[in-house]
């Protein structure tokens, strides 16, 4: 499985200027390498809780079956479509009756594949995230990505070894996020 960002989050002027009255920033200078920092922070967020904070229009691959199969990222908000990925050829639209999508209680989009065609592999269209914009993520999620930003821009010219990440502090805020998965 191989997941593909189409559309990214939208990180609002806010986040920025949240980001900045926290660290004390007034001028403009930084703006990139802090929006920089934000973004990797929402990346590390969702590789440490297993959800995706900000809602993003995404493409995963998988193979053909007959099976449920599961989209690696949560929550799935919707699937939008499902095109085949033949050996040779180009891509196409799988009929919808060629398939069935199941959008669990927990966030989970799964598919299976009845009639592929002539598809080896598929690749699914789907909106996933928790929240639609920076201001309506759980104060958790977002205190989190903010302190983690920080850290980083503190430490930048720190010579010494970093630290573990996210730090303990950062981990606290998201741990109640975290979603465990056995395989």
């Amino acid at each position: 499985m191989k997941r593909t960002v189409v559309t990214p989050a939208a990180l609002t002027p806010a986040a920025l200027a949240e980001l900045k009255d926290w660290l004390g920033i007034t001028t403009a200078g930084d703006d990139a390498q802090l929006t920089a920092l934000l973004r990797a922070g929402l990346e590390t967020c969702e590789h440490f809780t297993g959800t995706m904070p900000l809602q993003q229009d995404c493409e995963e691959m998988l193979g053909i079956s007959a099976e449920w199969q599961a989209l690696a990222a949560r929550p799935v908000q919707a699937i939008a479509g499902i095109d085949g990925l033949p050996a040779e050829g180009a891509r196409f639209a799988l009929p919808v009756s060629s398939y069935a999508v199941d959008l669990g209680a927990d966030g989970t989009g799964s598919i299976r594949v009845s009639n592929p065609g002539s598809a080896g592999r598929i690749m699914v269209r789907f909106t996933a995230g928790l929240a639609a914009s920076w201001t309506s993520l759980p104060d958790g999620l977002r205190h989190g990505v903010l302190r983690l930003a920080a850290f980083q821009y503190r430490s930048r010219e720190d010579s010494a070894a970093p630290g573990p990440l996210p730090p303990a502090a950062v981990a606290a805020l998201w741990r109640p996020w975290r979603r465990l998965r056995l395989t």
